[in-house]
């Protein structure tokens, strides 16, 4: 019979406590140690779990474990995107976690990206449905500096929603549908999605904008997003 894992969860960070949610929901068993708790419980806690979860800080992790978990008979699991370690096993949940807690259905949609040298996904997690691929170790940083390239896209909608409210007086709900239908097309064909005026190659109002941008330290933003969709395209014609 395969053994039921309990969990220990180091740390008390966004993700911690969203893991602590999702194994509540599921009724999975854990523990929970943090640098506020002693050596003493953490040691305690070692003794009746199977998996240790370390959530803290990339550059922490390591040095956490050798310090504390290597002699034990624990399976060490980090969740870092960019961290390729030879004594942790990588596991890193692609999602934003927010500050609020979310309902199990969506937990149980995140993508996990295992080490290409990890155990199976099922040895890892064995009451979790979550879907899950593998990565070369040499490719993790390439890998996490897209997932965090896509969240500077909240900084554009920052900015627009800030704007639409503060200069021009909009509520910001005026702009969802439109950040709704932009995330859908997204979804839907990913390749088709871009839309304006660089797509039409609309020069003249590219210009209307850098103008109306002058003053506006997103004028390098948009400036930038220019050379590089110019750029895209000239290595599509090579």
């Amino acid at each position: 019979m395969t053994q039921v894992p309990h969990y220990l969860i180091i740390g008390n960070g966004r993700v911690a406590r969203h893991f602590q949610c999702y194994f509540t929901l599921l009724n999975i068993p854990f523990s929970v140690w943090h640098r506020r708790l002693s050596i003493s419980q953490l040691e305690l806690a070692i003794k009746t779990s199977t998996h240790a979860l370390i959530l803290i800080n990339d550059s922490a992790i390591e040095e956490f474990a050798q310090l504390f978990l290597l002699k034990t008979k624990l399976t060490l699991i980090h969740f870092s995107g960019s961290l390729s370690s030879d004594i942790v096993i990588g596991a890193h949940p692609l999602m934003s976690f927010t500050e609020t807690m979310y309902e199990l259905e969506r937990y149980q949609t995140i993508p996990f990206t295992l080490d290409d040298d990890a155990p199976p996904f099922e040895n890892l997690f064995p009451d979790l449905i979550n879907p899950h691929v593998r990565l070369a170790k040499i490719h993790k940083a390439k890998y996490h500096a897209l997932c965090v390239l896509s969240t500077y896209s909240s900084l554009l909608w920052q900015k627009v929603l800030s704007n639409f409210e503060n200069e021009y007086g909009f509520p910001p709900s005026i702009a969802h549908p439109y950040l709704m239908q932009q995330t859908k097309n997204l979804i839907m064909d990913y390749k088709s999605a871009f839309t304006g005026p660089l797509v039409r190659d609309d020069i003249e109002t590219i210009n209307k904008h850098l103008v109306a941008l002058q003053s506006d330290c997103f004028k390098d933003v948009y400036t930038q997003f220019v050379n590089v969709y110019q750029q895209l395209q000239k290595e599509q014609l090579s």
